[in-house]
């Protein structure tokens, strides 16, 4: 696959509904638009692999979320040896799906989208969670009994006290868990979390001509994040590329939501156009 083809898978996940995007896949696409000459057909073997492991190992077992942790635990911790980056956390290779793959390694996101696909190759109700800082997943019996995971520390199954003390740990002393940390992230928002690690090291580091792709693709993705077109404007406006910008800005007045942030985008583009003037 070359640049123009994962590109094209990621244009065709943002026009899907959410449910019918292919969370490994298009991350894999993500990949592939970096390092093109990296053959992405091994890694969608690997894929397969953890699916068919995944349910090897649960053939037999009792039908329970337990078991189900445990498998997914066997398979991607204990036999192939996926671990949470710690020592270069910051490292770009980490929210880049090919390369976690191959070094075993990565960002709690990264690591839980190989923890989603081979749960949902099962048929199995496993989701990622809108948790701040650290992404975690949720597995769910049809009772309503749950499991949280944190597939970082070795999918360690996470209890109320543990998940307070991580909130904690991110959102100071003073956050306390309420509902909206329990809920299902949707797999474009997933995918854009994935993103977002890698354009936030980018931009923090100055370097906008490599952000720009990053912020471009991720558009592809959700062609409708008024915050997205804003941030490419404003990228396209650091590296002088004025025009863009302006396009850009005005794509994100036109989905903006709120007045206020309407008004925002109105004057920066009126600055710009100033400056063509």
């Amino acid at each position: 696959m070359d640049t123009s083809a994962a590109e094209a898978i990621l244009r065709e996940a943002g026009q899907a509904a959410d449910e019918e995007i292919d969370l490994a896949r298009t991350a894999l696409a993500f990949a592939v638009c970096n390092r093109p000459q990296a053959g992405e057909a091994r890694f969608h073997d690997h894929l397969r692999q953890l699916v068919n492991e995944v349910t090897q190992e649960a053939a037999g077992q009792p039908t329970s979320l337990a078991t189900q942790a445990a498998s997914l635990r066997a398979v991607l911790v204990e036999r192939h040896g996926y671990r949470g980056d710690r020592e270069s956390y910051d490292d770009l290779s980490n929210a880049d799906l090919s390369q976690v793959i191959e070094r075993k390694r990565g960002l709690p996101v990264a690591l839980s989208i190989l923890w989603l696909h081979a749960g949902r190759g099962q048929g199995w109700a496993v989701d990622g969670l809108n948790f701040p800082g650290h992404f975690i997943l949720r597995l769910e019996a049809a009772g309503g009994e749950r499991l949280i995971l944190d597939p970082f520390n070795d999918g360690q199954i996470l209890d109320t006290n543990n998940l307070r003390a991580l909130l904690k740990s991110f959102a100071g002393e003073k956050a306390e868990l309420d509902s909206a940390h329990y809920q299902a992230l949707p797999n474009r928002a997933i995918l854009l979390r994935l993103q977002n690690n890698i354009k936030i090291r980018l931009l923090n580091a100055n370097a906008y001509d490599q952000a720009l792709p990053v912020i471009e693709r991720m558009l592809m993705v959700a062609p409708k994040d008024a915050a997205l077109w804003r941030e490419a404007g404003l990228v396209h406006r650091q590296l002088e590329n004025l025009r863009a910008a302006i396009t850009c800005l005005e794509n994100a007045s036109g989905l903006a939501e709120l007045p206020a942030a309407r008004q925002r985008i109105a004057a920066e583009i009126a600055a710009l156009k100033n400056k063509l003037n």
